[in-house]
């Protein structure tokens, strides 16, 4: 029987702190992992449990512990009321675009749509470029050679 899978038989303690859902990291810094209850009241319940007070077997200390089931309901709890309040806005119409809101969005897509087109126009010039160089180099190089020919024949 683990030492700290008995400490809390019904909910996470108070002393603890309420932590509303899954619990991320304890107050210490540690990570949380889950872990397994094998106490006699609790068997092969699962649980959140600060990695240090796991790996120190602490009992009744203020490191987080919370039960999985409790944590994951607290998480649709959340959700639902969260889902609530989104739904009760838009039935009020309580979210409505601000001007200023939607002229920015057109800004920004309007800008990328710039940027894009000079990118391609840069993108088109350059390539021009290489080919004139390209070009360009084949003419003096053609030149030498012939240079280099006629001081051989002489």
């Amino acid at each position: 029987m683990s030492n700290i899978s008995g400490a809390s038989s019904g909910s996470s303690s108070a002393h603890r702190g309420r932590i509303v859902g899954v619990p991320r990291v304890c107050w210490c810094g540690a990570q949380i992992v889950a872990k397994l209850s094998k106490s006699e009241t609790n068997p092969y319940r699962r649980y959140f449990r600060c990695v240090y007070a796991a790996s120190n077997k602490l009992m009744d200390d203020n490191h987080i512990f919370k039960w999985v089931d409790e944590a994951l309901l607290n998480e649709v709890d959340s959700l639902t009321s969260k889902a609530e309040r989104l739904e009760q806005m838009v039935k009020e119409n309580e979210i409505v675009f601000d001007g200023a809101e939607y002229e920015k969005i057109v800004y920004e897509k309007v800008l990328m749509e710039v940027e894009k087109e000079v990118f391609e126009r840069v993108e088109t010039v350059l390539m021009e470029a290489k080919a004139s160089v390209k070009k360009m180099m084949i003419l003096p190089i053609i030149g030498c050679m012939l240079i280099v020919g006629f001081m051989k024949l002489i």
